[in-house]
């Protein structure tokens, strides 16, 4: 049985997650910057007796890097992303400032995941879905068992991730959605980057970008 922790960071409002298994998390797209956001999730990891194994992001836009160095540094465990997001990460240093973070510390890429992989935390698994379009190496993680989705800035309540970015693409990322998250099973439970969790057959029905008749 797996459990996803949510938490709101930063000026742009952007979900981090921990997923929970056997005392083991990942954390996945951290974007905590300031010293109380910081210790928000050190205390909720520490307080709750969990035990660190990697940091994970969905894509490497600057709201969800912000706080990766200082939790890699913190619980020494390894950071990992999708190949062709390295050079969405390596430009954050470039405009972090831009938008007002200015504290921005950019981590090292421990390792990469890959498509179709399956990750194991405790006694649950998540698989590797590429789901490109809001940036080139944007992928999902899928836990089938407990029918989670963290979707990072594809797939939000009635909306999708902005397509305008360096690398963003609007064919691609429907093509994202409806070949790869449309074809999960109506009631998985999808965790977006920004606001609040939904689920696929909600989407189909009711998102005007992309919505579709259910399955069943």
């Amino acid at each position: 049985m797996v459990s996803v922790k949510t938490f709101c960071f930063n000026a742009f409002s952007e979900n981090t997650f921990i997923l929970e298994s056997n005392n083991q998390c990942i954390i996945v797209d951290p974007g905590c910057y300031d010293e109380i956001e910081k210790k928000e999730i050190v205390d909720y990891i520490e307080n709750n007796q969990l035990n660190p194994v990697s940091i994970i992001n969905t894509h490497c836009h600057v709201d969800h890097v912000l706080g990766i160095k200082y939790l890699q540094e913190y619980f020494e465990i390894p950071f990992l992303i999708f190949e062709e997001e390295k050079a969405v990460l390596e430009s954050v240093k470039l405009y972090a400032p831009v938008y007002g973070f200015q504290q921005y510390s950019e981590p090292t890429v421990d390792g990469n995941v890959k498509e179709g992989e399956i990750i194991n935390l405790g006694e649950s698994y998540w698989k590797v879905l590429c789901v490109p379009g809001h940036s080139p190496g944007h992928i999902a993680l899928y836990n089938e068992a407990d029918k989670l989705c963290i979707a990072g800035d594809v797939l939000f309540q009635r909306s999708i991730g902005r397509t305008d970015l360096p690398g963003g693409n609007f064919d691609t990322l429907i093509r994202s959605i409806q070949e790869q998250l449309f074809t999960l099973p109506d009631d998985v439970k999808v965790y977006p980057g920004h606001g609040p969790e939904t689920t696929i057959i909600e989407e189909k029905l009711y998102n005007p970008f992309c919505g579709q008749k259910s399955n069943i």
